[in-house]
């Protein structure tokens, strides 16, 4: 557990020092929080609703785009600059140095969740029940399993540009296709039917659940858990086969 420990403890002052982080996970979403609820008028019936449907969605935001752009280049880089070779040769146990990779992550995800429930607060006054705070934060911790594995298979790029140009594309489509920057609604019709299958939408729509006084729909979670099942065969098969080679 020490070892756990201090590698998570590294993993956290890495993560806090990489821009990627601070920019995508922590400054924006709270940059976009102001102006959709503060500066355009969205002409939402209900103001406070939408503010709290908008927080939970900027929080899911931050959490996706953390998991895949910071872990996904951070993996990469360590590759390139030839850490994981490194590791290896170290007393440090593999299963060691990812598990505290993995708790830092998560626990990266917590101090994200929580700086934009304050901004929330703090900037329109949004007012929860404890529970529905506590049980969104949780949904949202649970729920970036699937981006998290989608993070590893950014990982395996061969290029750090290439990893960042990817994750880009990924982490922007996913977002506006899956509703967190504008209701679903608001879109074309195909792109409502393809937005409904998509992890992004069944992350964020279980949020959206717990502050409209619900629960997560069990739809929400099989989409997520079968995108997780994915992302990490293809990500053991992609790793198994830059192995062989």
């Amino acid at each position: 557990m020490r070892l756990i420990a201090m590698q998570c403890k590294a993993e956290m002052l890495r993560i806090f020092r990489n821009p990627y982080y601070v920019f995508w996970s922590l400054l924006m979403p709270i940059l976009f929080y102001f102006i959709f609820t503060r500066v355009v008028n969205t002409g939402a019936d209900d103001v406070s609703e939408w503010q709290e449907h908008y927080l939970m969605s900027m929080a899911a935001f931050s959490v996706m785009g953390s998991a895949i752009m910071t872990l996904g280049i951070r993996l990469v880089q360590e590759r390139t600059q030839g850490w994981n070779t490194f590791i290896r040769i170290t007393p440090l146990p593999s299963s060691v140095y990812f598990a505290g990779k993995m708790f830092g992550q998560t626990l990266m995800h917590l101090f994200s969740v929580l700086c934009i429930f304050v901004a929330g607060y703090l900037i329109n006054g949004v007012a929860l029940t404890p529970g529905q705070w506590v049980l969104s934060g949780l949904w949202i911790l649970a729920g970036s399993l699937p981006f998290l594995a989608l993070g590893t298979l950014v990982g395996f790029m061969k290029r750090v540009d290439t990893a960042s140009g990817v994750s880009n594309v990924l982490y922007m489509g996913l977002a506006v296709a899956g509703g967190m920057w504008m209701p679903l609604e608001i879109l074309p019709k195909v792109m409502q039917q393809i937005g409904h299958w998509l992890p992004s939408y069944n992350y964020g729509e279980g949020a959206w659940k717990i502050v409209g006084g619900g629960y997560p729909q069990w739809s929400n979670i099989l989409i997520l858990l079968g995108y997780l099942a994915v992302f990490m065969l293809l990500s053991v098969y992609i790793r198994k086969k830059q192995e062989a080679v």
